[in-house]
């Protein structure tokens, strides 16, 4: 656990950047810390490895005070990742992630080993080792920074803005690894982001600050668009929060109905029909003027999303819903196999029965 006890930091000019901050990030999660530019939301997790020191209050991680000790020590034992991943451009990427664990002391040969395991661990290929920084992606770099941060298996990660500065593709599947990681390796996780929706995506709790360094709300993502604090909060998370909202209401007990499919190359009936293959797996949509038409790959229609029945939410169903040329969901079981449809009204009436529920509770 990571816990702040009033801590604030004052520069020498007057400035506060961080105001009486008071929050525990438990252990094993990731806390997102969010806001707009200037909140203290980087200058608060910085003072957790001492990069930057409190001027008053308390830090401590695991129950020790990180003034008690050696900053060179305490940021040995914490894993750090920046935006531009920060690597050494003159080492090969297995030496950069190799650089903690050495310092260290583990051999080279152990060192190296580790290195290895790491990247395949953060989906690279073993021939990238021998590369330099400047010949990957900038996607490529953020990883092997994470792995870097890895590398000496601390239990306590800082990320600072770590995907911001790639393209919205790459960081996507980024935070899908961040995710893939962190429920394999439960990892104490701080991270800093100035999107609402990457904060509410990744984080188990979802910390708002507001300009000045001051602390707006603290809580869990669902909460947090359900029930904002005040005006500020409201206004910061955005005006598409009830939809978003959706993400964290169960889609338990959700009707999944019939749904009319063809194989691929078969003959389609008039109207609407979704195109599988010998699996049943989705490939697409095929709309037929008149019965007797074959569904090719060459005619079908984008299919839109879909909708996990074993482990969705409301929103990813209406989603599917909403997204389907047809206007019918397409459901489909955890090995991505055709289970049904749901429709758009049905999601709206279990969202009712949901509300009720909550009332009641």
């Amino acid at each position: 656990m990571i816990r702040f006890d009033s801590v604030t930091k004052t520069y020498p000019g007057g400035t506060t950047a961080v105001d009486h901050l008071t929050l525990e990030a438990p252990s094993g999660e990731i806390t997102v810390l969010v806001g707009p530019s200037g909140c203290g939301k980087t200058t608060s997790l910085r003072m957790v490895n001492r990069m930057i020191e409190p001027t008053s209050g308390v830090i401590e991680v695991d129950g020790q005070d990180i003034m008690a000790g050696d900053p060179a020590e305490l940021r040995r034992g914490i894993g750090y990742v920046i935006q531009a991943a920060g690597l050494f451009p003159h080492r090969t990427i297995r030496d950069n992630i190799a650089t903690v664990p050495m310092l260290l002391g583990w051999n080279k040969k152990q060192a190296r080993e580790r290195a290895m395991e790491l990247m395949e661990t953060v989906g690279l290929v073993p021939e990238m080792g021998s590369r330099y920084p400047a010949q990957l992606s900038g996607g490529q770099q953020q990883r092997v920074g994470v792995a870097r941060a890895l590398a000496a298996d601390p239990p306590v990660l800082l990320m600072d803005e770590p995907f911001s500065a790639v393209d919205p593709v790459v960081r996507e599947n980024l935070q899908d690894e961040l995710l893939r990681l962190q429920s394999e390796l439960g990892k104490t996780i701080v991270f800093v982001t100035h999107d609402i929706d990457e904060a509410i995506k990744l984080g188990d709790r979802v910390a708002v600050f507001r300009t000045g360094g001051h602390l707006a709300q603290y809580d869990e993502p669902g909460v947090l668009l359900a029930r904002p604090a005040d005006d500020f909060v409201d206004n910061f998370v955005g005006r598409d929060r009830g939809y978003r909202g959706l993400g964290f209401v169960s889609s338990s007990g959700l009707p999944v109905g019939e749904l009319r499919t063809v194989e691929v190359g078969g003959s389609a009936p008039e109207g609407w029909s979704l195109v599988v293959d010998r699996e049943r797996r989705p490939l697409g949509w095929h709309h037929g003027a008149t019965a007797g038409g074959t569904a090719g790959e060459e005619n079908l229609v984008p299919g839109g999303s879909l909708y996990d029945a074993a482990s969705g939410s409301l929103r990813s169903a209406l989603d599917a819903a909403l997204s389907s040329p047809s206007g019918q969901g397409v459901a489909v079981d955890a090995d991505g196999r055709v289970s049904g449809s749901i429709s758009a009204d049905d999601v709206l009436a279990a969202l009712a029965v949901a509300r009720r529920d909550d009332a009641a509770a």
